[in-house]
């Protein structure tokens, strides 16, 4: 898949994502582009994944472009990005949850921060795809 085709399938996504919960979060956004599986983001939860991006479908240049898209698509629609703090699901002592092999903390940043709808601002109906 070419980069602008990624890009024009993030912006469609995040799009409609944005019109149905009003923020876009990295999580939602692969499991609706199908790079990522709801019950796989439940185990990672549950810690039954040592980092997300291990059951990813695509390689880590796709995972790049797409969370760069999304932050081009954050910044067109005038979205506020807010840091998210994933703690681990079930019993037992909460964990902070990684995302990325490593813990690379840019990488974890991309994917841990969501991208909200101001209050004062109005959906941008004519997103333009770089």
């Amino acid at each position: 898949m070419s980069k602008q085709k990624i890009y024009e399938r993030v912006y469609r996504c995040a799009g409609e994502l944005l019109d149905e919960k009003g923020y876009v979060s990295p999580v939602e956004l692969l499991v609706r582009m199908d790079r990522l599986k709801a019950k796989q983001v439940e185990d990672w939860r549950f810690r039954r994944l040592p980092y997300l991006e291990r059951v990813t479908v695509g390689g880590l240049g796709k995972m790049n472009t797409i969370l760069s898209a999304l932050r081009d698509f954050a910044k067109a629609a005038g979205l506020k990005p807010s840091r998210t703090t994933y703690m681990s699901w079930g019993k037992g002592p909460k964990q902070r949850l990684r995302f990325s092999k490593y813990g690379a903390p840019r990488t974890e940043e991309m994917y841990s921060t969501h991208y909200i709808r101001q209050k004062d601002s109005k959906p941008e109906s004519n997103l333009e795809i770089l």
